[in-house]
């Protein structure tokens, strides 16, 4: 079992930044990969980014050059570092963490942009 912690989700203006966290504990040697996901009122949830265990990243075409995903190992911690937020970015962020055997989820975290 894999149990993942966010935080620092909140309202921002557009333009704002934000950080988002997400600790992960429990059984981890087992996952390839880790990532943030959204969902907005009345959407699908859709991948943001994530980052393989090898270093590969993977962004969403609506996020990049605005988002940046990175992690500290030993803190067994995934970052989302937000830039340029735009009101299109409001959505509850949920952290990841895949396994060859299943999907691990947060509990999610609300970004709101707006002004």
């Amino acid at each position: 079992q894999v149990q993942l912690v966010e935080s620092g989700g909140g309202l921002v203006q557009p333009g704002g930044s934000l950080r988002l966290s997400c600790v992960a504990s429990g059984t981890i040697f087992g996952v390839y990969a880790r990532g943030w996901y959204r969902q907005a009122p009345g959407k699908q949830r859709e991948l943001v980014a994530n980052i393989t265990r090898g270093g590969s990243t993977n962004y969403a075409d609506s996020v990049k050059g605005r988002f940046t995903i990175s992690r500290d190992n030993p803190k067994n911690t995934v970052y989302l570092q937000m830039n340029s937020l735009k009101p299109d970015d409001t959505a509850v962020y949920y952290c990841n963490a895949a396994t060859y055997r299943r999907d691990y989820w947060g509990q999610g975290t609300q970004v709101t942009v707006s002004s």
